[in-house]
């Protein structure tokens, strides 16, 4: 998936192709669920691939179509996606997951999922389940979560996370409701943030503030046996250091004298 490799070799490339060629392409669309720790860059790769591929039965009057792509991914690497997909746009639907301790519905899941569907095919032809919480904007033509309000400012409906924004208007957009602007930042960010600290993202939500260790979107499972390994390490040195060395004493030889002959000489 990260770098368009085929295990099955040339065999399984041609019965992908040949996927991708029946009917001339119609009706074919991607719907692709990657982990959420694969970079975007090779996925984006292996997708171009596939859509070259693809385009290789369109004749050159459908030169401009594209595949239709379903992505699905969390909602803050949208920049990232649109940086090698500029025609995608993020819909509100919040994906859940049955099998995942964090991404589910219930008392042991977020209220909320980040999860989000990517994809080139225009929002106004995508129906959103009302009675799950969606409604349609008149204004953006498409179907949007019921807590994400439209900005007349910003022409949009601007959430991401499905809770209704604020516009600022020294930043000349909308943030998160839980954000005030900063005048030493020169932007808005939580209340409690350190100004001169470092502009570092975190490694698996790309976002500042945070380091990995401490990402809200780690998974349960995975903090869990960070913290159980830190318990082990901790446990470990502990005992290496009741334990009494025993006290090693090294033999000592004492060195030999040789005398030394004097050379005679025979006359």
């Amino acid at each position: 998936m990260f770098n368009h490799y085929f295990f099955g070799g040339e065999a399984a490339h041609e019965i992908c192709r040949k996927f991708l060629h029946q009917e001339k392409g119609e009706g074919v669309i991607l719907v692709t669920d990657p982990p959420f720790g694969g970079l975007v860059e090779p996925l984006a790769f292996s997708f171009k691939k596939l859509i070259a591929a693809w385009r290789e039965v369109q004749g050159e009057d459908h030169s401009s179509k594209d595949l239709p792509i379903f992505w699905i991914f969390p909602y803050f690497f949208e920049s990232r996606i649109l940086e090698f997909f500029p025609g995608f746009s993020m819909m509100d639907y919040q994906v859940d997951y049955d099998n995942h301790a964090l991404y589910k519905h219930g008392r042991t899941g977020r209220k909320q999922s980040p999860v989000r569907i990517f994809t080139n095919i225009s929002p106004s032809m995508i129906v959103l389940p009302v009675e799950e919480g969606y409604r349609f904007c008149s204004v953006c033509q498409r179907y949007v979560s019921s807590g994400n309000q439209h900005c007349d400012i910003c022409n949009s409906c601007t959430s991401k996370d499905g809770r209704r924004w604020n516009h600022c208007f020294l930043c000349k957009k909308c943030v998160k409701p839980s954000w005030i602007h900063c005048n030493t930042c020169n932007r808005c960010a939580l209340p409690g943030h350190t100004c001169d600290r470092a502009k570092t993202s975190c490694f698996i939500c790309d976002e500042a503030g945070h380091k990995r260790s401490t990402c809200p979107n780690l998974s349960v499972a995975e903090r869990a046996c960070q913290a159980d390994r830190k318990r082990r390490l901790k446990k470990n040195k502990i005992k290496m250091d009741n334990v009494k060395r025993p006290s090693v004493k090294h033999a000592t030889f004492p060195r030999k004298k040789i005398k030394k002959k004097k050379n005679t000489l025979a006359c």
